[in-house]
Order: structure tokens, then sequence, then C-alpha cells
């Protein structure tokens, strides 16, 4: 629950990394600040799933949390589902020992931005979360989802023109502050929109969400699906 890096400026990216292991965390406390050149960086650390939902309370502002998924107190992916429910848009990425897809997909439903192996390069964790942090959603490229599309509804869910806005700044990864400022609207609307939009797609985080629009054919240049 140590901060690795503190600075005065302006432009801080804060991320969350929550292992059991306290050399894990330190090295990841290290590699992440090459992630930004032209942003610092700040890592909050967490051993347990307890500590890791304590400091997501009281530091809204995080950016992005790296999730152990065997964790002391609870699995990793069940703490993915509280900090969905609790934390919609937070970006989550969960971390692990080996890439089972049977748990790739379960993060990925569950709404896990991305999953990444320990025994990554340095650079390609750095990559990743890169893109995530860019909007994209990041697996290792030997896993391929499983299409649960069938059997579902037949027409693609309607949006009023406002909440097409709003998507379409969603599929292309901003967070509520940017989607205001570029609709000039509210916090309190625009979260508004977003959890209709949750709702409408049956979707318990943005990620869901997106992942549900995309398979609908909605996409960032286009209002309709």
């Amino acid at each position: 629950m140590l901060d690795c890096k503190k600075t005065p400026k302006a432009n801080i990216l804060k991320i969350l990394v929550v292992d059991d292991h306290a050399l894990i965390r330190e090295g990841l406390c290290q590699v992440l600040q090459g992630l930004n050149p032209d942003e610092a960086t700040e890592v909050l650390q967490a051993a347990t799933c307890a500590q890791a939902f304590e400091l997501a309370h009281f530091n809204p502002e995080l950016d992005l949390v790296l999730l152990d998924y065997r964790l002391p107190d609870m699995s990793g992916l069940a703490a993915l589902e509280i900090f969905g429910q609790r934390h919609p848009e937070l970006p989550v990425v969960i971390l692990s020992g080996s890439a089972n897809p049977g748990v790739m997909q379960k993060a990925l439903v569950l709404g896990a931005v991305g999953f990444v192996t320990k025994s990554c390069l340095s650079e390609t964790l750095l990559s990743t979360l890169r893109n995530i942090l860019d909007g994209q959603i990041c697996y290792p490229s030997q896993f391929s989802p499983l299409d649960d599309a069938a059997g579902g509804a037949a027409t693609p869910p309607v949006l009023s023109s406002r909440q097409l806005d709003v998507l379409c700044l969603l599929l292309g990864g901003l967070t509520n502050r940017q989607i205001g400022e570029q609709l000039s609207l509210g916090a309190e609307t625009v979260k508004f929109h977003v959890s209709n939009i949750l709702r409408i797609f049956g979707a318990s985080t943005r990620t869901q969400a997106v992942l549900e629009a995309k398979r609908w054919g909605y996409d960032q240049a286009s209002h309709t699906p």
C-alpha cells in the first residue's frame, strides 16, 4: 500500500497493482515508470483484495488496475466482478502465471480490458497497457473469445441520439470527464447516459458494453450498426 513515486506534476497516471507477492509488486512498480515518458506515474500497491477495494474507494481518480488472478482473500475473478460493480468505469487487467483460455474467457465476460501473463517481457506489458489506456481491449494473440451471440436477440439495441453520441466516445476509449468535455455535458449527466447504455446492452461494465456494441456493429465512426 505504498506509493512508488509521487510528483507535483499536474498530469499523473495513477495505477493500482494488486498482488500478494511484494517482489512482484515492486518489480511492476519499477516497470510501470516507463509507461509514459511524458506523464508521471504513481503506483499504489495492495497485497489483498480488501486492501485493493479500500484504495480504489479512496482514490476515485485511478486510471487502471493490475489484478493478480490468485490472491489470498479471494480469487482475482471474484475481485474483478466486485470492481465492475463498484467502479464500472475503471479498467482492470488480469495478471496470471499462465494463459489459461478458460480463465481468459471468464475474465473477458466479467469485464477485464486485458489479460497479461507474468512471464511476458516488460516492453510487451508496457505496450499492452498503452493500448488499453488508449481504449483498446487486449488479450494474448492466441486467445479466441467464444462467440455467445447465437440465440441472442435478433435486432440491435435501440439508443437515443444522445446515447449514440456517448456510445461513440465510449468506443473511442474516452473517460467520463473527456466525454463531458467533448459533448459539453455535466459529470452527472454523463454518468446517467453511461449507466443507461450499460443497461441497454445488458452489461455491468463499460468494457462489456463496448464489446456488445461492437458485436452489434456499432463503431466509432458510425451512429448506426
